[in-house]
């Protein structure tokens, strides 16, 4: 195997991981949210925190890397619009996906302190804004997917 298919495989996985990782994330809060159980969404969220740990924020940060060896190696010059434009839309993806990090572990621990408690939690407006900068994210990503495997600028 030549080290540009190896670097296009590895590339392939990150991106799947991340895709993957960001749409059932995204399944499954909705979801918790959704039965209205405290619990459960004290639950849901304890994972997701720790996916989006190790799984997003690992997989987000090779992903550069492995493009950027991946270009070098493909003799792709760098200062091609569309992977300038993949770029420039992957940062604005990672500048939703902090605060919706932060935002995770905000409910994560108002749910589990409510629970201690025995008291209901306000997490209607955390949750609408962690629904809207996962759906921005994701939409992001699938447009960097489209322009990395199309190519067309």
């Amino acid at each position: 195997m030549t080290l540009y298919l190896l670097l296009k495989s590895l590339h392939g996985l990150l991106a799947a991981v991340l895709l993957g990782t960001a749409l059932g994330g995204l399944f499954f809060a909705r979801r918790a949210w959704k039965s209205g159980d405290l619990q459960q969404i004290a639950t849901t969220f304890t994972s997701l925190v720790r996916l989006e740990l190790w799984f997003v924020a690992s997989s987000a940060l090779l992903l550069p890397v492995s493009g950027l060896a991946l270009a070098k190696v493909g003799g792709w010059p760098l200062g091609q619009r569309w992977l300038l434009w993949s770029l420039g839309l992957y940062l604005l993806a990672a500048l939703c996906w902090l605060p919706l990090l932060w935002l995770q572990v905000r409910i994560r621990n108002q749910a589990r302190q409510a629970l201690r408690e025995g008291r209901n939690a306000e997490l209607a407006g955390q949750m609408a804004w962690r629904f809207r900068l996962a759906e921005l994210a994701l939409g992001l990503l699938v447009a960097v997917f489209v322009l990395m495997v199309v190519k067309p600028l």
